[in-house]
């Protein structure tokens, strides 16, 4: 525990910065109790005779019973020319009623503010522990910090009595951006320096020198100098309780659990709750109770307790929509069944919530890595799994790892460290993960990234959660993660000489495995390969066979928007138009380019009807008949008027028509 390394640097003759979780609860001596409960009495028991607190609101207070007595004490002994104004320390019985009437512990309202309700001050008064009351109408002790200082300085010095002083929010009352904040750290530093090793009393446990205190949430908000320069001063982070002190904690609150008796096993628990601080683990116990989660499910109750949400999308998914998930994704990704099946399993698993034990209940429900030839539907498939999943496409979120290339670009996603431009944002995928904590998150093109930014996926893999520059924490165990890439593309060429179609799925599955993997060794990450390596999904090369399928989508895409638009009706040559697509895949040059050349492709045909609908201006309720001729001419006219219908093309020339042919593409 950080109160034994304490103790220990105490002794060796530092001086300590506390920094980290200083606003947690911590439990001691069978009870829970504060930072500050929890610092001032274990200075008290290695041997500090007097402990003084001081913080930005209330000033100085002293937490311990009696030490404010001793405190007053040790100023007569030091001779304070104004000890006149320290008054004499009284206590009021648990009735509030002062045993020494003749100092009332009620201040001059016209010089001085009682406690302010719920500070720390009253809190202390109402448990007996009084600051100093004043004599005559001035307050004794100094609130303002640079006073307190000079105070701490001067009693610090003497070797009377064994004193601990902690000024706590230093970083609020000196902030670092002020010029005049380098004084008082300047004083706060001489304190340290100037602190002596007290006189032994007999009996009285050791404690080798005066102590003054720093405490702060966060280290980078102080000087760096503070505690860089002077090998006597030391950073000491308070850390979030560690495995043994949760398995303590959650055996003292076993009883506040749900469904928990004495056979009950709470080692998962207290895996589960790794990184948990000690007022989570106090929620996590009002969870339980509230939302009924027994303890054995500690997956539920740690997303019960994370999300905060009564409907979770995962749960509530319906079954056959997952068992027939292949069939609907491969619907809407045409020609990469293998890819769809990989997809549709990792769905199954995770609708199922079967596990390797408990530690694959932390990371993403799903981690895939896509690689393939481009334009063969990567990231379609990812969109329709956010359809499937979620029904809503503000779901998916993509992030362009081209703009990742530098290493410094890491911390966008995690956040600026602090003191960086940027910090106080955070980083922009934890941004997106605590704001929408289900969501499928695509990470395109990521072999275009800097190699340190996948060493932060490599936290999100193992252990589903990764810490901004503010010490937030994002956690995926509820999100879909997708990488996406086309290594090996351009080597895959080779494979294929001009015969796509003749090539098996196995050569370009083991090609792409093959670059994948070499990849990763060459940027001397092979362990993240290691994680990755059962999600990776090979998309196979579009053959011919599926270029019909995607252009005739891509033909209702277009008909669909004309109608919504501007209420005209196509009738698509669909037989011509698909025949016309598929000549021009068979170029090795647009067989490179998968789907995404069939819409190239097809641009023509919406720029054609672009310039139609401007020039002719149809209106509303036309009937348009579209085709193309054998030169790649695109034609267009009225279906209603008679002649020669307009045309659009790169060419001149004209479409031949039947009258009997059917929009819907199936012939005379």
């Amino acid at each position: 525990m950080w109160a034994v390394v304490l103790g220990w640097e105490l002794r060796r003759g530092r001086q300590v910065i506390l920094h980290g979780e200083v606003n947690d609860r911590s439990w001691l001596w069978g009870r829970p109790a504060s930072f500050q409960d929890v610092v001032s009495e274990y200075l008290e028991i290695t041997g500090a005779e007097v402990v003084v607190w001081w913080d930005p609101l209330d000033g100085m207070t002293f937490p311990r019973p009696g030490h404010h007595e001793r405190f007053a004490e040790l100023l007569l002994n030091l001779g304070r020319a104004d000890v006149g104004a320290i008054g004499e320390p009284h206590i009021e019985d648990e009735n509030h009623q002062s045993q020494n009437p003749q100092t009332p512990y009620q201040q001059d309202p016209d010089t001085e503010e009682p406690a302010r309700p719920g500070s720390r001050r009253e809190a202390s008064e109402r448990a007996g522990r009084r600051v100093l009351a004043p004599r005559g109408s001035r307050a004794a002790l100094p609130t303002d910090i640079n006073e307190a200082l000079d105070l701490a300085r001067r009693v610090v010095a003497s070797p009377l009595a064994a004193t601990a002083f902690v000024f706590q929010d230093l970083d609020v009352a000196l902030p670092t951006g002020d010029p005049t904040s380098a004084e008082g750290y300047l004083r706060l530093r001489a304190a340290m320096d100037g602190a002596v090793q007290p006189l032994q009393a007999a009996g009285k446990k050791p404690f080798r020198r005066n102590a003054v205190l720093a405490v702060t949430g966060n280290l980078a908000r102080l000087p760096v100098w503070l505690n860089t320069e002077d090998p006597r001063v030391v950073p000491l982070r308070v850390n979030r309780p560690d495995q043994d002190e949760r398995r303590w904690w959650l055996g003292q609150l076993r009883p506040g659990l749900h469904g928990v008796d004495a056979g009950t096993d709470l080692e998962p628990l207290v895996s589960a709750t790794d990184g948990l601080t000690g007022w989570e683990l106090d929620a996590l116990v009002r969870t339980s109770v509230l939302r009924g989660i027994p303890a054995d499910h500690p997956a539920k109750l740690l997303n019960e307790l994370r999300f905060n949400v009564r409907t979770n999308p995962w749960e509530k998914l319906n079954r056959e929509v997952i068992a027939n998930s292949a069939a609907a994704l491969g619907a809407q990704v045409i020609g990469q069944q293998a890819a769809v099946t990989a997809v549709a399993h990792t769905l199954n698993t995770a609708y199922a919530g079967i596990e390797f034990g408990t530690s694959g209940t932390a990371r993403p429900r799903g981690v895939f890595f896509f690689v393939g030839p481009t334009g063969v539907g990567k990231t379609e498939l990812a969109k329709a799994v956010t359809r499937l999943l979620f029904g809503d496409e503000a779901a998916f979120a993509r992030f362009d790892m081209s703009e990742y290339r530098e290493e410094h670009a890491a911390e966008r996603l995690a956040g600026a460290p602090p003191g960086y431009v940027g910090y106080e944002q955070g980083g922009e995928l934890t941004r997106r993960v605590q704001e929408r904590p289900f969501s499928v998150l695509l990470f395109d093109e990521i072999e275009k990234a800097h190699p340190v930014v996948l060493d932060k996926f490599l936290q999100i893999i193992e252990d589903g959660r990764l810490t901004d520059g503010r010490g937030q924490t994002a956690y995926f165990s509820q999100t879909l993660v997708i990488f996406t890439s086309n290594t090996g593309a351009d080597a895959m060429w080779n494979l294929v000489q001009g015969a796509a179609d003749d090539l098996p799925y196995a050569r370009i599955q083991e090609h792409f495995m093959r670059e994948v993997e070499a990849a990763f060794q060459a940027m001397h990450r092979p362990e993240i390969f290691g994680r990755l390596k059962p999600g990776v999904v090979v998309f196979d090369l579009l053959r011919s066979q599926f270029v019909t399928g995607i252009a005739n989508r891509l033909l209702d895409q277009l008909a669909e928007s004309a109608l919504e638009d501007r209420k005209i009706v196509l009738d698509l040559d669909r037989p011509g138009l698909c025949a016309w697509v598929l000549d021009r895949m068979q170029l090795p040059e647009n067989a490179r380019y998968g789907g995404r050349q069939i819409r190239n492709e097809l641009e023509g045909l919406r720029v054609a009807l672009a310039r139609y609908v401007v020039e002719a201006n149809p209106p509303e309720g036309s009937r348009l008949r579209v085709g193309v001729d054998a030169d790649g001419v695109f034609a267009i006219s009225s279906a209603e008027a008679s002649g020669t219908p307009t045309t659009s093309g790169s060419t001149s020339g004209t479409a031949d028509w039947n009258a009997d042919w059917n929009p819907d593409g199936s012939g005379v």
